[in-house]
């Protein structure tokens, strides 16, 4: 499964620093968007506590399908298309109540302009974004689901007592009866 990216995998001190200095602290209430899809994003934040998830609009079906979490020590926004000026291509939503540290879009830029150094950490970032989206991509043809459901539950233990069978199902990109299945096989066995 996709690697953490946090403050201890890469040196984000300097820039969770600037976001202390120069941001806010923001609360977002269980449900709450800190992000639109198809809206021009505004934040790039470092989660506080809680966690969001990351949805995206099905084309043919118009539900929304959750590709994506941001949990504490995580960054959380749609980093690519804040920078980029370009709509978000998420909804970005609490799923329990969270606080950030956040900046705008015009902060960053002024944090990765202040020298060579700011600006490799923007390098190093979006290496490591592209690099979370290729193991979730790789995941999706090396694990089985309930592979994919085990690596899930163990970097995200509670997550069951906060998201519906509904959406952690649509996380995996099964049906939610068959990870009712696979959630039985769990519990009857010793295969945990």
């Amino acid at each position: 499964m996709e690697q953490r990216y946090n403050r201890k995998n890469i040196d984000l001190k300097q820039l969770y620093d600037y976001c202390e200095q120069h941001g806010e602290v923001a609360c977002y209430e269980k449900g709450e968007q800190m992000e639109q899809e198809g809206k021009q994003p505004k934040w790039f934040a470092f989660v506080k506590k809680g966690y969001f998830k990351y949805m995206v609009r099905g084309i043919s079906n118009g539900r929304d399908h959750i590709a994506w979490f941001s949990f504490e020590d995580e960054i959380v926004g749609d980093y690519p298309n804040l920078l980029y000026g370009n709509q978000s291509q998420f909804t970005i939503e609490a799923v329990v109540p969270c606080t950030v540290v956040r900046i705008s879009c015009e902060q960053l830029y002024r944090f990765f302009n202040m020298n060579s150094e700011n600006m490799m950490l923007h390098v190093l970032i979006s290496n490591h974004i592209l690099c979370q989206f290729q193991a979730r991509y790789l995941d999706f043809h090396r694990a089985t689901p309930k592979e994919r459901y085990k690596l899930l539950i163990r970097r995200c233990p509670g997550i069951t007592k906060d998201l519906t069978i509904q959406e952690i199902a649509s996380f995996l990109k099964i049906s939610p009866g068959y990870l009712s299945t696979i959630r039985k096989e769990i519990t009857f066995s010793n295969d945990k």
